[in-house]
């Protein structure tokens, strides 16, 4: 019998030179698809990876206290203890520098708990929701901050809710047409002007702004069943920029301003860029194009005013997400990577891949694999940042939530890098240090008190769900990839029964979904599709010609059966809405990715009966 190759042969820089699909296969990475890689990465064939060198040093309780030369050791909060020998014992969790006698470098010192915050006795359900897709009658357009407070108290009053987990939040660059996808933001540090509920900002109520035309031009917006979203963007700027000019800004906003330091300033610096140049900062004049640059110092002196205005925006978002999130537990969704012309691709520039991009390949519901066109962390560059680009990444996702759910955990370990012109064939998987990453996540999990849930579908290697585990992650398990009964699924686990680029369940039972990807073009996996239908059977003993409500009802009965931490259920499948939030590998002219609103406002969720149903079989095991 011919042995497999190892999946963990890999070489110095980190690239995989084989890697086995979803279906069994194996593939091995070709000479083209390395090269391709290397330069991307910025590496030099003929030299060692400097990944080692970096100046940065990783201490976990369980972990032995490594010796260090003499020298000083600053701790976060600025206190400074001289050391020779071993470093002190039981140092606090944090981010700490040494610095050594003899001169040399800093070492950044992060000490991390051995796993992420869980309360032992959590037992909670919940609903997932597209935010945007939720709108009241006071929308504008789109479903916004102040929509998901009142959605948050209804489902913990009245249904008895514990957790709430919503779509990424995250800043798309403002220019037009505004980008649709929450999962290609031009910042995952900032959050998204267009989830704003305007006439709640500080001053609205009594401003000379015409709030009223403007609000009466936006909520008939919510007639339509697409999200415009240039519609929306071109109503609530017109409405901040009268707002901004005739308020006062002070207070907490000089505070919050402070807090954020040169992070918010190079990211309100690029939204005035891009205002000014356009979207896709390497399409700007040369000059501008690395954020230390003079020029860019220059325009930052002579748009101070505009720069303020985009920081202010971001102060207002913080507080009404805060307020949002008070009640329940709100879980955020923090993408796999960014937009390469956005603000953290401009101002992280310098460790990012260039050339490629992140994707997938082949598995049960994209047979042709995946392109998402999100450029990559080169692993070496950001081991040499000492992971500042991924703590602030991380942290300002966990702000002012009570879960994350990291999209794509397994890109913790690896991801599948896509040089241009090669498509997902020509991919192959790059390593990272899960080690020290998942020691990141834990510091800022435990400082944040919010569990993590790492979505962990497709390829997953031996030993990596473990390692999640052992270091408090929760899974997901999605009843369309099982093929055992819910009952079967594990404690440590957030279980569903489908996601945003997956089948409904009215789609997946009336066959509309199938329909819909033979319609627009695509090569749906029928026997897939089928396979999936006939489990709904199965395991909820269902006659196939079953009314789609009691599908409803049954299937999240099956789901309340998992002993998992935490269930939700979706709450499109709630209202039997057919199309799915997103069909992977299509364009805006194939299918309205991320812009189908729900077919009816809260006010009417609140009062449908088959809503009522799911949450109340949901909370009866809870």
């Amino acid at each position: 019998m011919q042995e497999q190759p190892d999946p963990r042969q890999t070489d110095a820089w980190g690239i995989d030179r084989f890697y086995q699909d979803s279906f069994g296969e194996w593939h091995s990475t070709s000479e083209s698809t390395r090269v391709a890689i290397m330069n991307a990465m910025d590496a030099d064939p003929d030299a060692s990876c400097p990944s080692e060198d970096a100046p940065v040093l990783f201490l976990r309780p369980s972990h032995p206290v490594c010796l260090i030369e003499a020298g000083e050791l600053v701790l976060e909060t600025g206190e400074a203890i001289p050391f020779r020998g071993p470093l002190p014992a039981h140092l606090p969790f944090g981010y700490h520098e040494i610095r050594p006698a003899d001169g040399s470098r800093p070492v950044r010192v992060i000490v991390s708990p051995d796993r992420c915050h869980l309360p032992e006795d959590l037992k909670i359900w919940g609903w997932a929701i597209q935010l945007y897709a939720l709108r009241s009658q006071k929308s504008w357009g789109i479903g916004d901050l102040r929509d998901l407070r009142r959605f948050a108290e209804w489902s913990q009053e009245e249904l008895g809710a514990g957790m709430l987990m919503v779509n990424p939040l995250h800043a798309a660059t403002p220019v037009l047409p505004q980008q649709t996808s929450p999962y290609y933001p031009s910042s995952r540090r900032y959050r998204n002007p267009l989830y704003l509920a305007i006439d709640e900002i500080p001053g609205a109520s009594e401003s000379s702004c015409n709030l009223e035309q403007l609000g009466r031009a936006a909520r008939e917006l919510n007639a339509k069943r697409l999200i415009d979203r240039d519609a929306v963007f071109r109503l609530k700027m017109d409405a901040l920029e009268c707002l901004w000019a005739h308020g006062r800004h002070d207070g907490d906003f000089a505070e919050y301003t402070r807090r954020e330091g040169v992070g918010l300033q190079r990211f309100a610096t690029f939204c005035a860029l891009a205002e000014r140049y356009g979207g896709g900062w390497q399409g700007w004049p040369e000059e501008l194009h690395h954020p230390q640059s003079p020029a860019v110092q220059k325009f930052a002196e002579s748009h101070s005013h505009r720069i303020r205005f985009h920081s202010w925006i971001q102060w207002l978002l913080d507080e009404q997400l805060a307020k949002s999130s008070y009640i329940l537990a709100v879980m955020q969704d923090l993408p796999i990577g960014v937009d390469p012309g956005g603000a953290d691709a401009w101002a992280w520039q310098d460790v990012f891949a260039r050339k490629v991009s992140v994707g997938a390949p082949p598995d049960k519901f994209n047979t042709a694999g995946q392109d998402w066109g999100l450029p990559p962390f080169i692993p070496w560059k950001l081991r040499a940042a000492c992971y500042e680009p991924f703590i602030q990444t991380i942290r300002a996702t966990l702000r002012h939530a009570g879960g994350l759910r990291i999209d794509h955990v397994l890109g913790l370990f690896r991801l599948f890098w896509v040089p241009q012109g090669l498509g997902p064939a020509g991919g192959a998987y790059v390593r990272y240090n899960s080690d020290e990453l998942l020691a990141i996540i834990a510091l800022e999990s435990q400082r944040a008190q919010a569990f993590v849930v790492g979505e962990d579908l497709g390829t997953v290697e031996q030993g990596v769900s473990e390692k999640l585990q052992r270091n408090g992650i929760l899974s997901y398990r999605v009843f369309w990839f099982e093929t055992k009964p819910p009952s079967t699924y594990p404690a440590m686990a957030l279980s569903a029964i489908s996601t945003h680029d997956l089948p409904t369940l009215a789609g997946m039972w009336t066959g509309s979904d199938l329909q819909a990807q033979k319609r627009i073009g695509l090569k749906p996996n029928e026997e897939g599709t089928e396979e999936s239908r006939a489990q709904m059977v199965r395991l909820g003993k269902l006659k196939p010609t079953a009314p789609i409500d009691d599908v409803i009802v049954r299937t999240h009965e099956l789901l309340a059966t998992a002993p998992s931490h935490i269930v939700t259920a979706q709450i499109d499948d709630a209202l039997a809405v057919e199309e799915r939030p997103n069909m992977p590998a299509t364009m805006g002219d194939q299918w309205p990715n991320w812009s189908i609103a729900l077919p009816k406002t809260i006010e009417e969720i609140e009062q449908e009966p088959l809503v009522r149903k799911v949450a109340s079989v949901l909370l009866r095991e809870r």
